[in-house]
């Protein structure tokens, strides 16, 4: 099949069930796990936003002048604790609204580690696949963005906001007793939460009483070295597939991040 690759499609299950995006077709990839997989980029690269073709992708599937543009490119989508919307300079206020001004959680993970993040409460699981979490809990659900990002900000002086990548690739992460830290983190950063709590009252709701959503992946073997693949230099990649973890497709010859190519005008076969 041939197409603009997009990133991976995930369903909760047991393990993560995994389907890739190859222009208007879904591919099942946990039935190739274990077999040969061929992926050719063919050269050209279309922006996933306005379709444009572009010699180079931005910000995970972005041309530049879309990247210039548009809301979902700009430094508040990964600081969101400097929402423009909040400031009154939001590029597409309908954007900010649908997107920013919508309940979003924020959260503990285990990928590489514990790590505290924010998503919106339609992308949970999903968020913590995307990561590679094997134990994901939300510890409080927000009425916007923004304030998902003042309590990011008030938690991460306490604990990393950060995936290590390499060390998530190259096995399961240790198990945490997430619901303990959630504790320990609320207690040691209650003076940098009062604020946030205090200005926007009842907006700032505590999650005390979710259990933790543990996540298995599918993986037959996990790389002893993690070695990164790229298609721009390395545009076809003939191997076989191990497993699948986060957006990554671990291959004997390395790992390669299929978001990162979102765009990219492939060839794909098994």
């Amino acid at each position: 099949m041939i197409g603009n690759l997009r990133k991976m499609a995930v369903e909760a299950a047991e393990p993560v069930r995994y389907h890739l995006p190859v222009g208007e077709e879904r591919v099942s990839l946990n039935p190739l796990i274990g077999g040969p997989i061929r992926l050719h980029f063919t050269g050209d690269i279309h922006c996933i936003a306005c379709g444009r073709k572009t010699k180079k992708s931005f910000s995970q599937g972005y041309c530049f002048p879309c990247t210039q543009r548009l809301a979902e490119c700009d430094l508040c989508i990964v600081r969101p604790e400097k929402c423009h919307y909040d400031q009154g300079t939001c590029r597409e206020p309908d954007w900010g609204r649908d997107h920013c001004l919508q309940p979003h959680y924020v959260y503990l993970a285990n990928s590489s580690g514990l790590k505290v993040g924010i998503t919106r409460g339609t992308q949970i699981p999903t968020r913590w696949i995307d990561q590679g979490a094997t134990q994901g809990l939300p510890i409080f659900k927000v009425a916007t963005r923004y304030q998902a990002g003042l309590i990011e900000t008030a938690l991460k002086a306490h604990v990393s906001d950060r995936t290590d990548w390499r060390r998530m690739l190259k096995g399961a992460a240790e198990p945490v007793d997430v619901a303990a830290e959630r504790e320990r983190l609320l207690a040691a950063a209650e003076a940098d939460l009062a604020p946030v709590r205090e200005r926007f009252g009842d907006a700032i709701e505590a999650v005390d009483t979710e259990p933790v959503t543990e996540l298995a992946y599918p993986v037959d073997q996990y790389p002893e070295k993690v070695k990164s693949l790229n298609l721009d230099k390395t545009p076809t990649l003939e191997d076989t597939l191990r497993g699948i973890k986060g957006q990554y497709w671990i291959l004997d010859s390395g790992v390669i991040n299929i978001r990162k190519y979102a765009g990219y005008h492939v060839e794909f076969s098994a």
